[in-house]
C-alpha cells in the first residue's frame, strides 16, 4: 500500500521532468569524420591479416605433406628391415631413411586482429603417482608391505648380487644406472624428481636405478613372474622360521598380482592399461622390496640381453649399447645394436622414433645420427660414473 502511494505522488514529478528534459539542447554528436578512418584501419589490418594467412598456409601444407611423407616412409623402412632381419638377410643404408625429418621454415600463423581475445586457463597437469601412492595402493590392494632395506648401500648391493648373477657386468650395471638416475640416484628416485628444488613434480612413474614404468612392473610379473617366485622360494628353503614365513607370504602375495597381471593379453598397451589402475601402482610398489624389487630391474636388463642374442647378437654390449634397448625398445634398439659402424655415422635416428615420440625427445633431436646418439650416451654415462652413487654401486659389485 505504502509502495503504490509514493509510485503514485512520484509520477507527476516525474513526467515533468521527462517534458523538461525534451526542453533542453540537443548536444552535438561526434564528428562522423573519425569513423571512415576507423573502418579504413580496420580493413587494411584485415587485408594484412589474409594475406598471412595466405602465406601461412600454403608453407605450412606443403610442409604437411612433406612430414607426412616422410615419416611414412620411416615406418615402411622399418618393416622392411624388420623382414629382412628375420629372413637372415642383410641389411643396407638403403634400408633405412637417410635424410633428416623436414623442418618447418615458413612464416608463423598469423593472429586474427579481429577475433577476440580469448583468456586460455592454463593446461591442467595430470597427477602422477608417487611412491606414496604406490605404498598406499599396494596396502590397500594387496595388503603389501615391502621389506625396505637399511639404506642405500642395502639394496646396491642386492641390485648388484642379482646383476652379476644374471651375468651382467659391472661396466653396463654401473654406466646404466648414471646414466638412468644420473648417478647419485636411490631405489626410490623417481623420473623428474632428480634434483630436489621448488615444485619439482614426477613426470612419469619411472622408478629406481633402471626407471621402469609403471607399465614395466605388470609386464614383468606377467611374463616372468614364475621365474621371481622361483627364486623366492629357493630362499625361503634356506631361511630361519621368521623370515621365511615372511617370504611365504610375500610368495602369496606375488601370485595374487601375477594372476592381476595376465588378465589382459601380452600386449604393451594393455599391460599400459592395468599398470595406470591402482592395482597396477599397487604391483609397482614390489620394485621397493629389498627381496623383488632387484629381481624385477635387472630382469629388463637381461630380457633385453636374450632379446639380442635370439636376433642372432652374441657379442657382449657395450652399456650404451645396452641403453639404446632398455631406452628405444629391444626391437629398435637390436637395429641400433647390430648396425655396422659406417652406417652409425650416416643414419637419422628418426629412424627408430614414431613422429609424435621424437618430437619429444630433444636428446635424440640434437644428437641426430645413431653414432652421435651412442657418443653423448657415452660421454653421460663417462660423467655420471665418477659420481658417488655409481662408485658406491661398482663397489657392491662382487669381485
Amino acid at each position: 500500500m505504502e509502495h503504490n502511494i509514493i509510485r503514485g505522488r512520484l509520477a507527476p514529478l516525474l513526467a515533468a521532468l521527462l517534458l523538461g528534459l525534451g526542453a533542453l539542447p540537443m548536444l552535438p554528436s561526434p564528428p562522423l569524420a573519425a569513423q571512415p578512418a576507423a573502418v579504413a584501419i580496420s580493413s587494411g589490418a584485415s587485408a594484412d591479416f589474409q594475406r598471412k594467412l595466405k602465406a601461412y598456409t600454403t608453407a605450412h601444407s606443403a610442409f604437411e605433406a612433406a612430414a607426412n611423407a616422410y615419416w611414412s616412409a620411416i615406418v615402411q623402412k622399418r618393416h622392411l628391415r624388420n623382414r629382412k632381419r628375420r629372413d637372415h638377410e642383410h641389411i643396407v643404408a638403403d634400408d633405412y631413411v637417410l635424410a633428416q625429418p623436414p623442418a618447418y621454415t615458413g612464416p608463423p600463423k598469423p593472429v586474427d586482429p579481429t577475433a577476440p581475445v580469448e583468456r586460455v586457463p592454463p593446461p591442467v597437469r595430470e597427477y602422477v603417482p608417487v611412491v606414496a601412492d604406490f605404498l598406499d595402493a599396494a596396502r590397500t590392494e594387496f595388503g603389501f608391505v615391502p621389506r625396505q632395506p637399511r639404506d642405500e648401500i642395502d639394496y646396491k648391493r642386492a641390485y648388484a648380487r642379482v646383476a652379476a648373477a644374471a651375468g651382467l657386468s659391472r661396466d653396463q650395471v654401473v654406466r646404466i644406472y648414471g646414466f638412468e638416475v644420473g648417478g647419485n640416484g636411490t631405489y626410490t628416485l623417481e623420473a623428474g624428481l632428480e634434483y630436489p628444488k621448488p615444485g619439482a613434480r614426477a613426470i612419469t612413474t619411472a622408478l629406481g636405478y633402471n626407471q621402469l614404468l609403471s607399465t614395466n612392473s605388470v609386464e614383468l610379473l606377467a611374463e616372468k613372474g614364475e621365474k621371481i617366485v622361483a627364486v623366492l622360494e629357493a630362499k625361503a628353503r634356506l631361511a630361519a622360521d621368521e623370515p621365511r614365513q615372511a617370504l611365504l607370504n610375500k610368495i602369496a602375495i606375488l601370485h595374487r598380482m601375477i594372476a592381476f597381471s595376465r588378465t589382459v593379453p601380452d600386449r604393451w598397451v594393455e599391460h599400459d592399461k592395468l599398470g595406470k589402475t591402482t592395482k597396477g601402482i599397487g604391483v609397482h610398489a614390489m620394485l621397493l622390496d629389498i627381496d623383488v624389487g632387484p629381481l624385477l630391474q635387472v630382469q629388463k636388463l637381461v630380457d633385453s640381453v636374450a632379446f639380442a642374442r635370439r636376433k642372432g647378437y652374441a657379442k657382449p654390449m657395450t652399456a650404451a649399447e645396452l641403453e639404446m634397448m632398455n631406452l628405444t625398445g629391444d626391437g629398435n634398439g637390436i637395429d641400433i645394436v647390430m648396425m655396422p659402424q659406417d652406417l652409425r655415422v650416416q643414419v637419422p635416428t628418426a629412424n627408430f622414433f614414431l613422429r609424435a615420440s621424437y618430437g619429444r625427445n630433444p636428446v635424440a633431436r640434437r644428437n641426430n645420427t645413431v653414432a652421435r646418439l651412442l657418443a653423448a650416451t657415452d660421454a653421460k654415462m663417462d660423467k655420471e660414473a665418477k659420481l658417488k652413487g655409481a662408485r658406491d654401486l661398482a663397489a657392491a659389485f662382487p669381485q
